[in-house]
């Protein structure tokens, strides 16, 4: 995908929690194409495929561009646009001393985060915005199709 503009769903899934997780995204480019994708993760929590799902997709478009991106993981919205600051002056530390869980991730997803610019949107799961739905679709296909 060579544009410089996108609109980006990314949706995670896990059965069990942790169990078997997919995730999935779905790109459109300011040029009208589209890029999906899926995945699945034999042992994970549901939060960690949220998060791959965004760090996959933000992988996908080029450095410089631009981003409209929609989850319906608070975590991931509220993370990237309110809580990494803190967590990364406190060495990824929460407010409250413990950890920030899955910091591997999260440290990933701002190194490529920082060199796109991305507007972090929540909308509501399962509430019908068609491009959230086909990512849970897809995101549930991934486990069920896995081996």
């Amino acid at each position: 995908m060579t544009a410089t503009k996108y609109c980006i769903w990314t949706d995670g899934a896990c059965r069990g929690n942790p169990g078997h997780g997919g995730w999935a995204y779905i790109i459109r480019a300011d040029d009208g194409t589209e890029d999906v994708c899926y995945d699945y993760d034999p042992s994970t929590t549901n939060n960690r495929m949220e998060l791959t799902a965004v760090l996959e997709a933000l992988r996908s478009i080029p450095e410089g561009s631009s981003a409209q991106l929609f989850s319906d993981s608070q975590y991931v919205v509220k993370g990237m646009s309110q809580w990494v600051a803190g967590w990364q002056k406190r060495n990824w530390r929460k407010a409250d001393g413990k950890p920030v869980l899955n910091d591997d991730i999260w440290k990933r997803l701002v190194e490529i985060a920082s060199s796109r610019k991305i507007q972090w949107n929540w909308v509501e799961a399962h509430a019908g915005q068609v491009e959230n739905e086909r990512c849970d679709a897809l995101a549930n296909r991934a486990i069920d199709e896995a081996p």
